[in-house]
C-alpha cells in the first residue's frame, strides 16, 4: 500500500529572500539533523542573468534502523537525489526528491515548493508532500514502512525549529533583512562602485553562500505544489497556524490525513464541504483511517442532506411537552471551556414523554441538542482562544427506577444513541454520571453495547454522593457554576421534569402517524437501483427552454447517469416491492418506465452524455429543454465491462445471476422545474429553491469540472459569422451591453454542440463590424434588436 502526507501551508512571517538564506546554512550537514551525514553537487545550472539555479545533489542519510536490518540490505547509509530549482525573479524555490538505494524495492518521492504568500510580500509559504511504496525489502516490508514514517514524521517537525533556529542566529549576527534579487548587470555595476562592501555586507555575501550550497540547503527540506496553485487558491488550503489556533496539535501524519480527505471532499462532494472541525472529528472516531472515516461521514453527509439537519436548529420548535417535561439544557461551560449539558434523567418521564410525543420527535430534539452544541463549540472556540470541538454532558440519575426501563422507552434510547454515535462521533469531551442507584447497572447493560469504546473510555460514574468529595465534580467544573440541585451555588434553569399527564397521550395510530410525517418530511428521495433494472423518473415539460435541475447522491455502488426525451408518455410506474436497506429511509423504491419494446433513437433520445458516478460522490446539475414532451431521468447500475482477453463470465455477474433480488445500488435524489428566466446555473438555481446544500461549510465552493453543472462562460467567446446565417428565431440573440450578445438555450444546443460541456447560457462578443444584414430574419421580425439599430 503506498503511503502519503501531504502538508498544510506553513507561513513564515520573513521574507523570501530571508528564508532561503537561513536554509543556506544548513549545508552540507547539520547538526540539527543527525541523520543527514553530507551531501555533494551532481549537477549545476545558473542562467545568464543569475535568476535561475538549479542544483542536483547527491544526499547521504544515516537512517536509524535495527543493525540487524542494515546487515540483511548490506548497506550503512541511504542516498537520495534531490532537484532544487530556484527562481530569484519568480521568488519561488521547487524540490525534487527521490531514493537511489534500494530504487527497485522501495519507491520514495517527495515535492516541496518555497513561494511567496499570495497576500503579503514580506511572507513565505512552504509547502510539501511525499509518497512511500515499498515493493518489496527482504520479507520487512511491515517493519520499513514504519521506520520510515517515523523517520519522515521526525524530520517534518524538525523543519520548522530549524528555520526558526537559523533566523535568530542571523539576528543575533544583525542580519534581519536582504533585498530582492536584481538583474545581474546592476549587481555587476555595484560591484565595480565598491568591491570591499561585498566582503563586509552580509546582505551580499549570503546570497554568494545562495549560489553555491543554498540550493541543497533547499532541498532537503522542501516539497510539494507548485505555486500557482498555492497563489491562485489559497482558501483551499490549510495553513499551520489556522489547524494549531482552531484544530489543536495534530501530529504531521495526522494533518496529512486531513488535508487528504479534505481534497477528496472538495473533488466528489462540489457545493457543499463541510468544515474542518468536523471532518477532524470522523477522523479522530476512525484512529486516522482515511478509508473508514471518509465512509462514515459521507453516510453522515447522505442522512443530514435527506433529513434537512443543517436546517434544524431554525425549523424546528420543540412540542410545549418538551419545554415543560424534558428536563435538560445548557448551564455554562466547564473548566476546560467546553460547553456543558445538564440532563437530569431521574427526573425525567421517560414513558410519558414517548407516549405522549413518538420516538421521532424525541430523536428531532435530541439532534438539535448537538446541532446547538457544535454551534455552541465554535462560539467558546473563538471566546477562549484555543480550540474546543466537544462538550461535556453532566447527567443526574437521582430517582432513577424500574419505569425508566419500559422497554419503548429503552428502544427509543437506543435508537438515539445509534444515529448521535453514526453522526456526531467525537463531540462528546466528557460525560459525568452523578447519583448513579442500583438500578444503574441494568440500564448500562442494555446501553453499553451501543456506545462506541472510546466515547465509554469518557464516561465517570459517581454513586450516591462520591462527586462532592476530592477528585469528583470540582475536577472537571468550576464551582460557581455547579448547579443548586447538586449542592452548588449556581441557580439552574433546566426544567425539573415530573411526570407527563395522560391526557396528554396519544394513540398508537396518531404516534406512528406523526413519526411517519417527520421521517418523510424531506425534499429528498430514495431509490434502488439493480442489476438490469434501473429506476427512473419522468418529468412533463410544456414551455420549451425550461430547466431541469437535480441533486442526488450516491449512497451505495457506482450508477451511470442519462437523461432521455421522448414524445410519448412513459407507462405507469411499476413499484419494486422489494425493500432498501441504508440508513437514510425505512423503505426504498425501483421505478421502471422505459417500455422494453421502445428503441433507443426511435421512442425515445438521449438529451445528456451518460455521467458515471462512484459510491460517496454527490452530484448537482442541470439540463435546459430544447423540446416539450416527456424527460425521463435515469440511474442506472453501473457494471465495469468484461476484461476483453476472457470470455469467462465474471465474478459478479455469477453472483448477480445467483441473486437477483440482492441490493445493489441506492441513490437519494432531488429534482425540480425551474423557468429559463429564473435560471443563474445549477448551483445558484437550487440553492434558491431550498434544494439542501449543506450548510456545514463556512465558505462554499463550487466545482467548475462538473460534467452535468450548467454554468457561465468567465470569458466572451468569439462568434463565427458561419453561424450568424443559421438564426431562424427572433428569440435566439438578445443584445447585452459591452457588445455582448446572449445565445438562447435552443439555438446553443443546435449549433454549438461541439461546446456543449459548457452549457448555456453563455455570452459571446459580438464583432463591431456585423451588422444586422448579416443575420437572417424570422417572418416579421427581427432577429436581433439593439440600442439604435433598424428594425428592418
Amino acid at each position: 500500500m503506498v503511503q502519503k502526507y501531504q502538508s498544510p501551508v506553513r507561513v513564515y512571517k520573513h521574507g523570501f529572500e530571508l528564508i532561503m538564506a537561513a536554509y543556506e546554512r544548513r549545508f552540507p550537514t547539520c547538526h540539527l539533523i543527525p541523520m543527514f551525514v553530507g551531501s555533494d553537487i551532481m549537477n549545476e545550472y545558473i542562467s545568464e542573468d543569475g535568476a535561475v539555479h538549479v542544483v542536483e545533489r547527491r544526499c547521504k542519510l544515516d537512517v536509524d534502523a535495527p543493525r540487524l536490518l542494515k546487515k540483511i540490505a548490506g548497506v550503512d547509509y541511504v542516498y537520495f537525489i534531490q532537484k532544487n530549482s530556484l527562481n530569484r525573479r519568480e521568488r519561488t524555490l521547487h524540490i525534487e526528491a527521490h531514493n537511489e538505494t534500494f530504487a527497485s524495492r522501495i519507491v520514495v518521492h517527495e515535492y516541496c515548493c518555497y513561494t511567496v504568500h499570495p497576500d503579503n510580500d514580506d511572507w513565505t509559504c512552504f509547502e510539501q508532500s511525499a509518497s512511500l511504496d515499498i515493493k518489496s525489502f527482504f520479507g520487512f516490508e511491515s517493519t520499513v514502512e514504519k521506520i520510515a514514517m517515523k523517520q519522515y514524521t521526525s524530520n517534518i517537525k524538525k523543519g520548522k525549529e530549524i528555520i526558526e533556529y537559523y533566523l535568530k542566529q542571523m539576528e543575533e549576527e544583525g542580519i534581519t533583512y536582504l533585498p530582492r534579487w536584481v538583474p545581474v548587470t546592476k549587481q555587476q555595476q555595484e560591484l565595480q562602485t565598491s568591491t570591499s562592501v561585498h566582503s563586509v555586507s552580509p546582505a551580499q555575501n549570503i546570497p554568494t553562500i545562495t549560489s553555491s550550497d543554498g540550493q541543497s540547503s533547499r532541498d532537503a527540506l522542501s516539497s510539494s505544489s507548485p505555486p500557482e496553485s498555492l497563489s491562485s487558491t489559497p482558501d483551499d488550503k490549510l495553513d499551520a497556524d489556522y489547524i494549531k489556533r482552531y484544530l489543536g496539535d495534530l501530529t504531521p501524519l495526522q494533518e496529512s490525513c486531513l488535508i487528504r480527505l479534505r481534497q477528496w471532499l472538495q473533488e466528489t462532494h462540489k457545493g457543499k464541504i463541510p468544515k474542518d472541525e468536523h471532518i477532524l472529528r470522523f477522523l479522530r472516531a476512525r484512529d486516522f483511517n482515511i478509508d473508514k472515516a471518509r465512509e462514515l461521514m459521507c453516510q453522515s453527509l447522505t442522512w443530514r442532506k435527506q433529513h434537512q439537519v443543517d436546517y434544524l436548529l431554525s425549523t424546528w420548535n420543540p412540542p410545549q411537552v418538551l419545554q415543560d417535561y424534558y428536563a435538560g439544557g445548557w448551564h455554562h461551560h466547564d473548566s476546560d471551556g467546553r460547553p456543558l449539558y445538564l440532563l437530569r434523567l431521574g427526573q425525567m418521564d421517560t414513558k410519558g414523554l414517548v407516549r405522549a410525543l413518538g420516538e421521532e420527535s424525541l430523536l428531532r430534539h435530541v439532534l438539535s441538542i448537538n446541532e446547538e452544541g457544535l454551534r455552541r463549540c465554535e462560539e467558546n472556540t473563538k471566546i477562549f482562544g484555543r480550540p474546543i470541538s466537544s462538550w461535556t454532558c453532566l447527567v443526574d440519575l437521582e430517582g432513577l427506577n424500574m419505569r425508566h426501563l419500559w422497554r419503548p422507552g429503552v428502544k427509543a434510547l437506543l435508537r438515539i444513541i445509534e444515529v448521535v454515535e453514526t453522526n456526531y462521533p467525537e463531540t462528546l469531551g466528557r460525560l459525568l454520571i452523578l447519583r448513579a442507584p442500583r438500578v444503574f447497572p441494568v440500564l448500562w447493560t442494555l446501553v453499553s453495547p451501543f456506545i462506541d469504546e472510546n466515547t465509554r473510555k469518557k464516561f465517570l460514574v459517581y454513586a450516591g454522593n462520591d462527586y462532592q468529595g476530592p477528585g469528583g465534580l470540582i475536577d472537571y467544573i468550576d464551582k460557581e457554576v455547579i448547579p443548586d440541585f447538586l449542592g452548588g451555588e449556581c441557580m439552574c434553569d433546566v426544567p425539573e421534569g415530573g411526570l407527563v399527564p395522560k391526557a396528554l397521550y396519544r394513540t398508537p395510530e396518531e404516534l406512528e402517524s406523526e413519526d411517519i410525517r417527520l421521517w418523510t418530511e424531506t425534499i429528498y428521495q430514495s431509490a434502488s437501483v439493480f442489476k438490469g433494472a434501473p429506476h427512473e423518473i419522468f418529468i412533463q415539460i410544456v414551455d420549451a427552454s425550461s430547466v431541469i435541475t437535480w441533486d442526488f447522491d450516491v449512497c451505495k455502488g457506482d450508477i451511470v447517469f442519462n437523461i432521455y426525451h421522448s414524445k410519448r408518455a412513459p407507462q405507469v410506474p411499476k413499484r419494486d416491492t422489494l425493500g432498501a436497506h441504508g440508513i437514510t429511509s425505512p423503505v426504498g423504491n425501483n421505478v421502471q418506465l422505459i417500455d422494453k419494446a421502445w428503441q433507443l433513437g426511435r421512442d425515445y433520445s438521449m438529451v445528456e452524455s451518460p455521467l458515471t458516478c462512484k459510491e460517496g460522490e454527490s452530484v448537482q446539475g442541470s439540463h435546459v429543454t430544447r423540446w416539450p414532451g416527456f424527460y425521463i431521468l435515469q440511474w442506472k447500475f453501473h457494471s465495469m465491462p468484461a476484461c476483453a482477453t476472457s470470455s469467462l463470465p465474471r465474478v459478479d455477474d455469477v453472483l448477480a445471476s445467483l441473486q437477483v433480488s440482492s441490493h445493489k445500488c441506492k441513490v437519494m435524489y432531488y429534482t425540480e422545474i425551474i423557468g429559463s428566466e429564473d435560471f443563474r446555473g445549477s448551483m445558484t438555481s437550487l440553492e434558491s429553491s431550498h434544494s439542501g446544500f449543506s450548510q456545514l461549510s463556512a465558505a462554499t465552493t463550487t466545482s467548475s469540472q462538473s460534467h452535468s453543472s450548467s454554468m457561465v462562460s468567465r470569458e466572451p467567446l468569439p462568434l463565427s459569422e458561419s453561424m450568424l446565417p443559421s438564426l431562424t428565431h427572433p428569440q435566439d440573440l438578445k443584445s447585452c451591453p459591452d457588445g455582448l450578445l446572449r445565445l438562447s438555450p435552443s439555438f446553443w444546443g443546435q449549433h454549438f454542440s461541439t461546446l456543449y460541456t459548457l452549457r448555456p447560457p453563455v455570452f459571446l462578443r459580438w464583432p463591431p463590424s456585423w451588422r444586422l444584414p448579416f443575420i437572417r430574419e424570422a417572418v416579421g421580425t427581427t432577429a436581433i434588436e439593439t440600442e439604435g439599430s433598424d428594425s428592418s
